[in-house]
């Protein structure tokens, strides 16, 4: 049975300002939060994974970093946006204010060095974000499309040091995170 991983930036010691950010958005039908404390940006999704691939994978993340030539920085994250659009609202997330030039090229080696491993290449444009509910029906468009158009949050600013190697494991109460491996930048 594979693993079911991502390669992330945890949002580490944000969890308060991230729940107050959701609070704004309480009362919006169909809207289903992320756990604050496992608050990210996912900097690429990998899927089912065979754990016999994880030795040769952990090298190249490790080398995708190095591809990078990001050093640790700061990242500043607020803001509001949503997928794919405000008419029809799938994901509502938290930008980046600070820190999305250094994801993006973060993103960009890692995408580089893991579809040349036969994983899946992204079918959409990279956005630094962090995900913070998902909407499952309408019923709450209208309350978090007036959210996203006059809120604009602050979150917080992280000092940056690592990526990381995460495995989802989906339990009946959603997912929960575990740290595989650690990528120091």
């Amino acid at each position: 049975m594979g693993k079911r991983l991502f390669v992330s930036v945890d949002l580490d010691g944000l969890a308060d300002e991230v729940a107050a950010v959701q609070e704004r958005l309480e009362g919006a039908s169909g809207l289903n939060f992320t756990d604050p404390e496992q608050a990210h940006v996912t900097l690429k999704f990998l899927g089912d994974t065979d754990p016999d691939r994880l030795d040769d994978l952990v090298d190249e993340l490790a080398g995708a970093v190095d591809d990078a030539g990001v050093d640790p920085f700061d990242c500043e994250f607020g803001g509001l946006g949503v997928f794919p659009s405000l008419d029809y609202i799938s994901v509502v997330w938290v930008g980046t204010r600070s820190g999305g030039e250094e994801l993006t090229r973060l993103h960009e080696a890692v995408e580089e060095r893991t579809t040349a491993m036969g994983f899946d290449a992204e079918d959409h444009e990279f956005t630094p974000h962090v995900t913070i509910a998902r909407m499952e029906h309408a019923g709450g468009k209208e309350r978090v499309q007036e959210r996203v158009r006059e809120d604009d949050p602050d979150v917080g600013t992280l000092a940056l040091e690592e990526i990381r190697l995460k495995e989802s494991v989906l339990g009946p109460d959603g997912p929960t995170y575990d740290t595989v491996e650690r990528f120091p930048l």
